[in-house]
């Protein structure tokens, strides 16, 4: 399945988790804190939101690191991704 985001909304996939070791102590990827960094994978195309022009400077394949608590997850083909907005998104990691 594809996905197309509309207007400023971009989808973003987590990288895999690993398993921490917290002093001596494995925590599962169930019991880690959600990891705000991630791998766009789609890009709306902008345009006019709220009566604002939103130009969209991320593109897919750019690893970013988002607000904790933004945007809405989704199941789609037994994937976990994540919808956010472009204004959430606080950072492009470079490496």
């Amino acid at each position: 399945m594809t996905l197309k985001p509309l207007f400023d909304k971009v989808v973003v996939k987590q990288s895999k988790e690993k398993e921490q070791n917290v002093g001596g102590i494995i925590l599962p990827t169930a019991a880690q804190e959600k990891q705000e960094v991630a791998t766009v994978i789609a890009v709306g195309e902008g345009g006019v939101v709220d009566g604002k022009d939103i130009k969209m400077v991320v593109r897919v394949g750019d690893r970013v690191l988002y607000s904790k608590y933004a945007g809405s997850t989704f199941k789609i083909d037994g994937e976990e991704v994540t919808v956010i907005k472009q204004s959430d998104i606080l950072a492009i990691v470079e490496e």
